[in-house]
């Protein structure tokens, strides 16, 4: 495992990418609404990114057709915008998307509630999101690997929740996977030790039932395989000797 630890030079151009990836979800947030498709959102998502001076970095990769991945309660993450998909009230749906500027990419998801939602999905969504920021205070320099993924884990299944262990975070700077890779599960105090420039896209992917997880014959849309919802948030976070910065908070 090679994990590249980046210049304070790079962290900065890393963070000028994170800004720019979160202008972009700025301008998705409002446009999630019922009677809105998937397609409208990655319309949205590809003339912001445009206007930015950016790529997006999803499109193309390993064939990947889109610059967003819309993934629509069941389905936990890499679902693909369609104009046929049409979100209804009660729906939760997780935007990731991910930018490049200036040869760095930046990488963050948000899971939004489409409408009304019930108490067990507001659960799901507020604990998931609170698993993320503990996993991102655990982003101090002399810790270790492990301690970012035990902070995820000891939350949400402490609230009975289901931790995905078929998708991991990822290291992240001029490639959008680097080592290495951030699991949202693990033991405190094993692993790599953390070290001030590294920069890893730390992403909970909780599920409201059980862990286990499936990929449709589309060979992307990974699904739950109870049926039950998921939800998935991700920042791009460098480790500094100051304490973790969230490049696309």
């Amino acid at each position: 495992m090679a994990i590249l630890i980046k210049t304070p030079a790079e962290i900065e151009k890393m963070r000028i990418s994170g800004i720019a990836l979160r202008k972009v979800h700025n301008a998705l947030a409002p446009t999630v609404a019922p009677g809105v498709s998937t397609m409208d959102l990655e319309k949205v998502a590809v003339a912001k990114i445009a206007e930015l001076g950016g790529i997006a970095a999803f499109k193309g990769y390993h064939g990947f057709p889109a610059a967003l991945c819309t993934s629509i309660n069941q389905e936990v993450v890499h679902g693909m915008p369609n104009a046929k998909r049409i979100l209804k009230d009660g729906d939760i749906i997780s935007i990731d998307c991910g930018v490049i500027l200036d040869g760095f990419y930046s990488d963050a998801a948000v899971t939004y509630a489409v409408g009304t939602a019930s108490p067990s999905t507001r659960k799901l969504l507020d604990t998931t999101l609170a698993s993320l920021e503990a996993a991102i205070l655990e982003c101090q320099v002399g810790g270790r690997l492990g301690d970012i993924g035990a902070a995820v884990q000891e939350m949400c299944e402490g609230a009975g929740l289901g931790v995905v262990r078929d998708f991991v975070g990822h290291g992240i700077g001029r490639s959008m996977h680097e080592d290495p890779q951030v699991p949202n599960f693990g033991t405190r105090g094993k692993g790599p030790r953390l070290k001030a420039g590294m920069v890893l896209a730390i992403e909970p992917m909780i599920n409201a039932g059980k862990p286990e997880v499936k990929v449709l014959p589309d060979g992307w849309t990974a699904v739950t395989v109870d049926g039950s919802y998921s939800a998935h948030f991700e920042h791009t976070v460098a480790i500094t000797k100051d304490g973790p910065q969230v490049l696309t908070r």
